[in-house]
């Protein structure tokens, strides 16, 4: 059995164009396998997907609900406190909606939440308890 891996998270949006503006203004890279219909974002331990909302609901067969708390996030961990405040400070200018400032959390670390463009959740988090490889991807233990 092959180890479990996720190799794409695809978001739903509803501006293709305005979408990609604003995740390539994080750092990511739009590969060339992109088009008019998706793009596909390169980071180094996997790929994030943009498609049309109602396109990717037509595609699963689902009913494209109104958007609501979805009980998903999306995490950046970073390797300090200012890391974190940096990253923040970007996705508000790239037009991110705050949701929760970054601040010192109950479990001994650090982090906030925002909101992308379409209301996608991303938390922004400082663990002083997580390691990171030499790729930096997090290496929890066994």
């Amino acid at each position: 059995m092959p180890a479990p891996r996720i190799h794409i998270v695809t978001l739903g949006v509803s501006d293709l164009p305005r979408s990609r503006e604003f995740y390539e203004a994080w750092g990511w890279k739009a590969s060339s396998a992109s088009n008019e219909n998706i793009v596909f974002l390169k980071g180094e331990a996997g790929v994030l997907a943009l498609y049309g909302r109602e396109a990717l609901a037509e595609d699963a067969l689902v009913e494209d609900l109104p958007c609501g708390f979805s009980a998903i996030t999306l995490a950046r961990n970073a390797t300090s406190k200012e890391e974190v405040d940096q990253w923040f400070a970007t996705a508000l200018t790239g037009g991110a909606r705050e949701l929760k400032t970054p601040e010192e959390a109950f479990w001994g670390g650090y982090s906030g939440y925002l909101a992308d463009p379409d209301g996608h959740l991303w938390e922004f988090a400082f663990n002083p308890y997580f390691v990171f490889d030499e790729h930096g991807n997090l290496a929890l233990p066994d």
